[in-house]
């Protein structure tokens, strides 16, 4: 098929490499893209990680879960945000990329008013709560098709300060939800309709200091409120983005283009499906795989299902674009990705849970000299007041990493990081194991934050300095592919890090847990070195 126009938000000549071209057209279209295009990413990941935030209160309120389902709601929403990244990184070039942003901006507007009407209701089983972080899910997958679309506005020379920007204030939806949702929680903001409000039966807080118990607290609004948010943003998706024709020539039209991605993403959710029922214990599901098993075997599913799904000219692009797994590169820095997007995503997801359930209670002796980790540790820091903290710093550094990368090369700096989060997480496993075994452990929270604080840091400027050396390696045909691959398998990393850390910490040994981690970030070290920025290597960045 031929290049064709099918709306005015098409755009059929786009140079960005040409320096008079980019400077009297490209630059303002590239940034009005851009500048749209955060916040729509910012409301997918609030979106998407609003269960670290919400199962804590939920727990303050009583609701009737034990905390290892509330960490199977942050997993769940973990697992399929990063399984709908996999499809979502081939939607530009399947539907272009004003058509894919608008749509899947939209159906986060189903997550978001679902969980505000369960959350309603204490009596509400969990498999709704389970199903609602199951399409939360939805926002992390619009990060893989954000990224490859920003990646194709912008020339080679700015790819970390472009990408940068859009992946660094897009994170700040972690930040954003996790100062927000505690603030509105606090006042009816939607009147009657949303509902009333109920009394927290154990102290909370939020960003100012602890909420006592017995105030009332409006819960559903942590769903409501991004409902709320998305309106107008999807209404200046629609207006003001573009599809770029040089990249999605045969994207279809409009409705095909929806129908393209309604379609991979609803098979996709089946093989998640499926993936969880064999993966959770029962009731919710039958409990026959552990994660590391389940984990690959619903990656290559949805790349088999994807492949043999599709028909028409679908296949023909999801074939040229499956290209990319025969490049030795996509591997490595699918790894290094996970160092530092897994990490972030990941212990963003964990942290309020992990700071509830390690500093909330005071770990004593019984009788018989049994560690008990049962009664309440009335000096608990708050992990409302304080998880914002590290994500923040964390997606605030994030375009200086991209930045940084761009003057002095992509792999140097993520090998300084890698080394500084090597020491951090075991040096973070360390204070886990002495809070945990202490009646007080408050005492050890300061050097706990400080230590994730640095480890968000890291992470923070290693995602800028991967993107960069990915937009380096790859042409501009295969760097959205890469970026959004690389993006799918690192967000596991929101899955893998609550199950690991609340199985560690169920075990007694939350240390176990940073110190894998540790040792994960040294090999991935000796990688970068190997590949990048060895005398000899392939390809030297620098």
């Amino acid at each position: 098929m031929s290049e064709k126009t099918y709306s005015s938000a098409d755009i059929t000549d786009w140079r960005p490499e040409d320096d008079k071209f980019w400077e009297s057209t490209g630059k303002s279209v590239a940034y009005r893209n851009l500048w749209i295009s955060i916040p729509n990413l910012l409301v997918g990941f609030a979106v998407w990680g609003m269960w670290g935030i919400i199962t804590v209160q939920m727990l303050n309120l009583g609701f009737p879960f034990k905390p290892a389902d509330m960490f199977s709601l942050t997993a769940i929403a973990g697992l399929m945000g990063a399984t709908l990244r996999i499809p979502a990184s081939f939607f530009i070039k399947l539907s272009g990329g004003r058509n894919t942003i608008f749509l899947t901006s939209v159906l986060l507007m189903v997550p978001a008013i679902w969980t505000g009407v369960a959350l309603q209701d204490k009596n509400t089983p969990l498999w709704v709560f389970q199903a609602c972080a199951f399409l939360s899910g939805i926002g992390g997958g619009n990060f893989a098709c954000s990224m490859s679309n920003i990646s194709s506005f912008f020339p080679k020379r700015l790819q970390g300060t472009g990408l940068g920007l859009n992946a660094g204030l897009g994170n700040f939806g972690v930040t954003t939800m996790q100062v927000l949702i505690p603030l509105v929680m606090t006042v009816g903001l939607f009147g009657g309709a949303a509902g009333g409000s109920m009394v927290l039966l154990k102290d909370s807080g939020w960003i100012l200091g602890k909420i006592v118990a017995g105030t009332p607290t409006f819960i559903q609004n942590a769903g409501f409120i991004w409902a709320a948010i998305l309106l107008p943003l999807v209404i200046a998706a629609w207006f003001g983005m573009n599809n770029l024709l040089t990249l999605s020539a045969n994207y279809g039209g409009t409705l095909v283009a929806f129908a393209k991605i309604l379609y991979l993403w609803g098979i996709t959710c089946l093989v998640g499906a499926a993936g969880l029922y064999l993966y959770l214990p029962a009731p919710t599901g039958l409990g026959l795989l552990n994660m590391w098993v389940a984990l690959p075997l619903i990656i290559v599913a949805v790349l088999v299902v994807m492949k043999l799904a599709a028909f028409g000219e679908m296949k023909a692009n999801i074939g040229n674009q499956y290209a990319i797994f025969k490049n030795k590169h996509t591997w490595s820095l699918t790894l290094l990705y996970i160092v530092t997007f897994g990490s972030f995503i990941g212990f963003s997801m964990a942290l309020p849970l992990s700071i509830t359930v390690i500093f909330g209670i005071s770990h004593v002796p019984d009788a018989a000299g049994i560690m008990q980790h049962t009664l309440k540790n009335p000096n608990a820091p708050s992990a409302l007041t304080y998880a914002w903290i590290g994500p923040f710093v964390g997606a605030l550094i994030r375009p200086v990493g991209g930045w940084i990368s761009d003057k002095v090369g992509g792999s140097i700096v993520t090998q300084i990081i890698s080394a500084i989060m090597v020491l951090a997480s075991g040096a973070v496993g360390y204070v886990m194991m002495q809070a945990y075994g202490s009646a007080a452990p408050e005492q050890y929270f300061s050097t706990f934050m400080w230590l994730f604080v640095l480890l968000f840091a890291a992470s923070g400027i290693g995602n800028g300095s991967t993107f960069r050396t990915i937009g380096v390696i790859f042409d501009r045909q295969q760097t959205g592919p890469v970026l959004g691959w690389t993006s799918a398998v690192a967000a596991y990393g929101a899955f893998i890090a609550p199950v690991v850390i609340g199985a560690q910490i169920k075990a007694g040994t939350p240390e176990v847990a940073m110190y894998g981690f540790a040792i994960f970030y040294a090999l991935c070290l000796v990688l970068n070195w190997w590949f990048y920025l060895r005398a000899g290597s392939e390809i030297k960045n620098p």
